[in-house]
């Protein structure tokens, strides 16, 4: 039977680990931290249920939800509070409502469009001849079906240079982290690229796709993500997890795969390289230097700032209805690329009458701020959130800081074909899979399935 090494604990290798442990097939989990998850991790403290990382999934993606229903955790699943959606986003230190009927930049009511305030008459315009323009819009993507481009020139084929803008590059850098000029509209959007070969209209298609009885658009668990990694790591056998215990090396001997970490070294049938691609790259370097150089992936880092208000606190400011806003690029004045309001986003986040609201930085400032101290990133988030909801927070009775360096991959133009070339190289190195958000998809559900059919593969 197979003997397969895992490195990496994050949600891809814990997955895939938990996939293994019920197809009863032998592995060690290497993770150079003191705990399993990675970037999931929920603090539940007084009352509060505070992310510390992503708060929830995709509710369409179907991967997650079935493993926490597997685990006996389906009592635990809610889904976001849609009747509270409403989502900002900030333009002149002034919030203004995305529209009504919106999936990220694309309008499904143009009717709710016009009443907005977040956008000038000229992009409204570009919305409303958007239908109109279908055939040329159609004709552009069949003949030009072979080629990635940018996503901010998607966009701006469809709606222009003020929605690429307002929405899209801060929505998009919501997500990836990254910059709309270069990320990879092929990789990052395909669903909207199949609407435009089909319909044209990005807007006809997805009043298509629309039903009135669709789904929460977020899911979470009740208890936090931390539920979902205590419950995948309490199916494991206590022997295969090796914490803290950093892989240096990995050799490729005749049939087998040698680790190495630390003093000690180990042979197995297959490995799962889960760890962040920038690790990836360095473990691949010595067993083939052109698989590695496919892996010069660029990444970007962020910093959350969370804070729990009690009953009391909560009483010195208000937060308008919705689950939080978005800072496109260059807003003057702020650091921050989004803020969720937690406890209007799900249900259970806070004790009676309390509020929770996180700060997330990314990008260049996201990058920039790694290195300063908690107490100064405290006062950083709560001074900007204060800026932008029009008073100045109290201290909270809790608070978390979290940086996450480098993760987030860029899947920049030509990431579908660099990934293509990838898997060429992989074929010549049999036994060996590459897991994690570089490759396939950043949200859980993507990490999951990923995990899972690795493990699947091996048996």
């Amino acid at each position: 039977m197979a003997r397969v090494a895992i490195v990496g604990g994050g949600i891809a290798g814990l997955s895939a680990a938990y996939e293994l442990t019920q197809r009863k097939i032998p592995f060690i989990l290497y993770e150079a931290s003191t705990r399993l998850g990675g970037i999931i991790e929920t603090t539940r403290e007084e009352g509060f249920v505070m992310e510390c990382g992503p708060d929830g999934w995709v509710s369409e993606k179907p991967w997650a939800r079935e493993l926490c229903i597997e685990l006996g955790l389906e009592e635990d699943l809610i889904p976001s509070n849609d009747t509270e959606r409403v989502t900002y986003v900030l333009r002149d230190g002034t919030l203004h409502a995305i529209p009504s009927g919106m999936r990220m930049m694309v309008p499904t009511d143009l009717e709710a469009l016009r009443e907005s305030k977040l956008f000038s008459p000229s992009a409204i315009a570009a919305y409303e001849q958007e239908p109109q323009r279908a055939q040329e819009l159609k004709d552009y993507a069949e003949s030009h079906m072979a080629e990635d481009e940018s996503v901010a020139s998607f966009v701006r084929r469809h709606f222009g240079e003020e929605v690429t803008r307002t929405i899209a590059a801060p929505l998009l850098a919501g997500v990836f982290g990254g910059d709309v000029e270069r990320l990879s509209a092929q990789s990052v959007m395909p669903q909207f690229l199949a609407m435009e070969r089909t319909h044209g209209s990005l807007i006809l298609g997805l009043r298509e796709r629309s039903r009135p009885d669709a789904k929460a658009i977020f899911t979470t668990l009740r208890s936090g993500l931390g539920t979902l990694i205590d419950a995948m790591t309490s199916a494991l056998p206590e022997e295969s997890i090796r914490l803290q215990s950093c892989v240096d090396k990995i050799e490729r001997e005749g049939d087998f795969w040698k680790i190495c970490a630390g003093d000690a070294s180990e042979t197995f049938d297959a490995i799962f390289l889960a760890t962040p691609v920038h690790r990836t790259r360095s473990l691949l370097a010595s067993v083939d230097a052109e698989a590695a150089q496919l892996l010069a992936i660029g990444a970007s880092s962020a910093v959350i700032v969370g804070f729990g208000f009690n009953a009391e606190q909560a009483k010195s400011f208000s937060v308008p209805q919705g689950f939080g806003f978005l800072v496109p690029p260059g807003e003057e004045g702020s650091d921050l690329l989004a803020a969720t309001f937690s406890d209007q986003k799900y249900a259970g986040r806070v004790p009676e009458d309390g509020r929770a609201l996180r700060a997330f930085f990314g990008g260049n400032a996201g990058e920039r701020l790694q290195g300063e101290s908690d107490g100064w990133l405290i006062a950083l988030a709560k001074k900007q959130l204060g800026d932008v909801l029009g008073c100045e927070l109290p201290d909270a009775a809790l608070t978390i800081v979290r940086r996450w360096p480098l993760s987030l991959p860029q899947y920049e133009v030509g990431h579908a074909d660099r990934m293509r070339r990838l898997n060429e190289r992989l074929n010549v190195l049999p036994g060996l899979t590459l897991l994690g958000n570089a490759y396939r998809g950043v949200g859980l559900p993507d990490l999951i399935r990923d995990g899972r059919e690795a493990a699947r593969q091996i048996s």
